[in-house]
């Protein structure tokens, strides 16, 4: 009887623990990669735009509205970036805590539509990663104290490795060949990265992916592509490449590779954040370096 018992306890413990953990949802894979090395196996992750998945573009679902109100704590980058989320936080009535990842960064702007706007893609900047990561772990030790100093444990491991990757990048930029650098992206998502860094990023779309550019938009990129004689251009993993491809073709230009600009890769090294920032800084080096 008493082994039956032994039996039974074990087979309920983990249903009990699964059930313990904080229900966290993040907006897009980057958050969510993020939050799971600051959460670990403390937290129940749910993501709504996956990998290789365009959040700008993205269409909520009946099934998300349910995840949005069962969450704990729903984390969000913020600076305009998924508005759709702060539409369905409110049309459910969303009970959880809502948090910006982005809170603190000083935001880049610029001018869409004769509005001055800012710039969302703050991850694309390693020091701005470890504002995100200290706001993801404050946010979890609100919401479960009971795990506050494992949540600060997790930070501390994932900021020596941002700051190991700063490191890294520091160098391989340093060792560029001075003078300007432009190269052209699919959309407007590397600008923290290249104010960085002294990179000057040209896309035929602006910061939204879903403002499609204008035939004279393109003819004048193209125009400026010649004049400036710019090398490389590079695809994005959530855009089709068909247009870059075409302007590659119409210039001369070489296509540099694939970035991950607002989402991970499916798989592979830029399946996790880190690894995709190493990969865009060592397609974009290497490009820069052959010209």
């Amino acid at each position: 009887m008493r082994l039956i018992v032994v039996f039974l306890m074990l087979m309920v413990s983990p249903i009990l623990s699964a059930a313990e953990r904080v229900k966290v949802l993040t907006s897009f894979s980057i958050l969510a990669d993020i939050t799971r090395n600051i959460g670990g196996a403390e937290i129940e992750l749910t993501n709504l735009v996956g990998p290789d998945s365009d959040a700008h573009l993205y269409e909520t679902t009946p099934d998300d509205a349910r995840r949005v109100a069962a969450a704990d704590l729903i984390i969000v980058n913020g600076l305009n970036f998924e508005p759709w989320l702060d539409r369905l936080a409110t049309s459910t009535g969303a009970n959880g805590k809502v948090v910006q990842a982005s809170q603190g960064v000083i935001p880049r702007t610029l001018e869409e539509d004769g509005q001055q706007i800012p710039d969302p893609h703050a991850w694309n900047n390693l020091a701005n990663a470890k504002i995100y990561a200290g706001n993801i772990a404050k946010a979890l030790a609100r919401v479960d104290p009971a795990h506050a100093e494992r949540y600060r444990a997790n930070l501390e491991a994932y900021l020596s490795q941002i700051d190991a990757l700063l490191i890294e990048t520091r160098e391989r930029f340093g060792g560029l060949p001075a003078g300007s650098h432009r190269i052209v992206t699919s959309h407007d998502a590397f600008g923290y990265l290249g104010q960085a860094y002294g990179i000057d990023f040209i896309a035929p779309q602006g910061l939204s992916t879903e403002h499609e550019p204008s035939a004279r938009e393109v003819a004048d990129l193209i125009g400026l592509i010649r004049s400036e004689g710019i090398k490389a251009v590079f695809v994005e993993n959530i855009k089709d490449a068909r247009l870059l491809e075409q302007i590659a073709d119409e210039t001369g230009a070489r296509i540099g590779g694939t970035l991950y600009s607002d989402a991970l890769a499916s798989e592979g090294p830029a399946s996790a954040y880190l690894g995709l920032y190493r990969h865009n800084v060592e397609t974009i080096t290497r490009a820069l370096a052959r010209r």
